[in-house]
């Protein structure tokens, strides 16, 4: 079982020893019901009640361990290592009442766990056997594993509300940014659309200023066309190639102006 919680080297190194010893009787209790002679299965559990014993010596080295290095620890490390501490004792439990369990139903004599003291691992450090636990005894250690364990839910339940909150917060800043986008895409389109408007209407400006050049340009032949025949008149009058100009008077031909004698003979 992987765990987050930080641990010195020595206490980590004691709880994958306790994970180890968790995985082995797993699977023994596992192969205890494939085993069909009564003896084999007498031996095995002989030696899941000397992993059992080791598990206990394993956890209380861990709870040393975890006292020598409280100070050094955070608050919220320690409270994280003894809720560690506590669900390596159930599962220890679990595994004694399965052995015990087994033991009945071979009815065979029963196997100490412990040369002295009790079978179980409990929060003082104290162990109890837990056949020879009464009824109440383990109905009142039922009753405090389920609250520990409602406690755990409901701190679960808070850290799941949190969560949900954090998101339906995360969903509506992004639907705000979505509509956002949105309204930006379609004031991009808008500039788009006057930008190719634009363009169109400097084409055409540019056609007409075009045509107009052109125009001018035309004119301006015209009137040097008929400036040069204006030109061409009044420098060679005689020339018969030259039509006149409609609306220009012809240039006066041999006119004689009267003196003042031919005046005075009249």
């Amino acid at each position: 079982m992987a765990s987050d919680v930080p641990m010195s080297p020595e206490l980590e190194q004691v709880d994958g020893e306790i994970q180890d010893i968790f995985r082995a009787l797993q699977n023994g209790f596992q192969k205890m019901d494939k085993i069909k002679d009564s003896n084999r299965q007498s031996k095995q559990l002989e030696d899941l009640t000397g992993k059992m014993r080791e598990c206990k010596r394993l956890i209380k080295e861990f709870d040393r361990i975890l006292k020598e290095d409280e100070k050094k620890n955070s608050a919220d490390v320690n409270k994280q290592l003894n809720d560690k501490k506590q669900l390596m004792i159930k599962e220890l439990n679990s595994y004694v009442t399965l052995r015990k369990t087994y033991q009945s139903s071979l009815g065979n004599k029963r196997i100490e766990l412990f040369d002295t003291g009790n079978d179980q691992v409990t929060e003082d450090n104290t162990v109890q056997m837990a056949s020879e636990m009464s009824n109440q005894q383990l109905m009142d250690a039922g009753r405090k594993q389920m609250d520990q364990t409602d406690q755990v839910i409901e701190r679960s339940k808070k850290v799941v509300a949190q969560t949900v909150e954090v998101g339906s917060q995360t969903a509506a800043a992004l639907s705000q940014q979505t509509e956002q986008m949105k309204r930006i895409g379609n004031e991009l389109d808008s500039v788009h659309f006057s930008l190719k408007k634009a363009s169109q209407m400097v084409k055409e400006i540019g056609r007409q200023v075009a045509t107009d050049k052109c125009i001018m340009a035309f004119l301006f032949l015209i009137v040097c066309g008929v400036i040069a025949i204006i030109v061409v008149k009044i420098v060679n009058p005689h020339n018969k190639n030259i039509r006149d100009i409609p609306g220009l008077a012809p240039p006066a031909q041999n006119r004689k102006l009267l003196s003042i004698q031919s005046f005075g003979s009249l």
